[in-house]
């Protein structure tokens, strides 16, 4: 999976952009605040058709304007196809492939994957489960339309729920806990297929993220334990739906006295140890910061096996967080694999010349780019 060419309108401080990309290695250098995070920006937004910074879709419209257009031409070895989202001042969405308007988010996502690692994605261990939790969803949504359909499902039944529970807790009558009971079923129904592919996903991880920490630090066993409040050996259909159904059952009175519902998927969080040590908690900075690239890392060659295609890299100036030796050994993993990458950075000292030469190089400048 490639993308060959990107168009921005109004987008961020790019009022016109068209720019073409290498298959491999793509370069973007330039000083801060130039433009060079809002193009990965762009890129995550065709593809998911939010922004993977905080509070999703802040101000991309260019100033003065009332909308703004994301177009990508992508290929999938010999099909290519043309991807567009447009937003509106007014906080609605267009999507298209080929022109054509795509209605559902479900129908679109997925047909250009993304795996984006910035700076502040130290988040993902220093910060709330939601976090991390979040970090699942947009992963496993790429790879799986069934599993954003029934996340959403899952969602809106959640939702019902919890305002059931507020109501029964000061108004109780058969017919509600009939209604109950059957929101409940519903609920343990979605919840199934999100705890298996969770587990699935994270032992995937598993399977890759040590050899990637230990090519670039030299240290051994990483891993990410994905924590939930079911108690099952196995994660199977049976095994989750017993254990579920009998945590709600043994906890409806605590459920009514908080009003909401305390176990789900909605509930689950991941942890990453490093020697049996949890990082959030024993953890130096540049141990967390690697043990997530290391996730990000994992993640390219389980892209490729699920859906056949390699993911697109995006790396937004990562560089200054690295040493010599560890930006040069990143790069070297980069290169090894068959995925088109486009990174950031604010120069390109200490990059060991070889790899400059495999790379396509552009200049970041206010708003312009120019191939080096």
């Amino acid at each position: 999976m490639k993308i060959n060419k990107l168009k921005l309108i109004n987008f961020r401080n790019y009022s016109k952009l068209d720019i073409s990309f290498g298959d491999n290695l793509n370069i973007f250098v330039g000083d801060n605040a130039q433009g060079k995070t809002n193009l990965l920006e762009s890129i995550v937004m065709l593809a998911l058709t939010k922004s993977h910074r905080v509070g999703n879709n802040p101000n991309i419209i260019m100033k003065n304007k009332d909308k703004c257009k994301i177009e990508g031409y992508i290929s999938k070895r010999q099909v290519k196809s043309k991807l567009s989202v447009e937003f509106n001042i007014d906080g609605s969405k267009y999507i298209y492939i080929n022109s054509t308007n795509i209605r559902k988010i479900s129908d679109y996502i997925s047909n250009l994957n993304v795996i984006i690692f910035t700076p502040v994605d130290i988040d993902i261990i220093k910060s709330s489960p939601n976090i991390r939790r979040n970090l699942l969803n947009v992963e496993l949504s790429q790879l799986s339309r069934s599993y954003l359909n029934n996340y959403n499902e899952y969602n809106k039944i959640l939702k019902i729920r919890n305002e059931l529970l507020k109501k029964l807790n000061y108004d109780y009558n058969e017919n509600d806990k009939i209604y109950f009971d059957i929101i409940t079923d519903k609920l343990i129904e979605k919840s199934i297929p999100i705890y298996m592919q969770r587990y699935t996903y994270i032992e995937m991880i598993n399977e890759e993220i040590n050899d990637y920490f230990n090519s670039i630090t030299g240290f051994n066993n990483l891993k990410v334990k994905y924590v939930t409040n079911l108690d099952v050996d196995n994660f199977d259909k049976k095994s989750i739906e017993n254990n579920l159904r009998n945590l709600f059952k043994r906890n409806k009175n605590r459920e009514l006295s908080y009003g909401s519902t305390l176990y789900g998927p909605h509930r689950d969080d991941l942890i990453f140890y490093l020697n049996d040590n949890d990082l959030k908690i024993y953890g130096s900075e540049s141990q967390q910061k690697l043990a997530v690239m290391c996730f990000k890392l994992s993640e390219i060659d389980i892209f490729k096996n699920v859906t056949g295609y390699y993911p697109i890299l995006l790396l937004d100036d990562i560089f200054g967080e690295l040493d010599i030796s560890k930006r040069n050994k990143l790069l070297k993993i980069i290169n090894s694999v068959n995925s088109q990458s486009i990174i950031t950075t604010t120069d390109l000292k200490n990059i060991t010349h070889k790899y400059l030469e495999l790379a396509n190089i552009y200049n970041v400048n206010d708003g312009k780019i120019e191939r080096s």
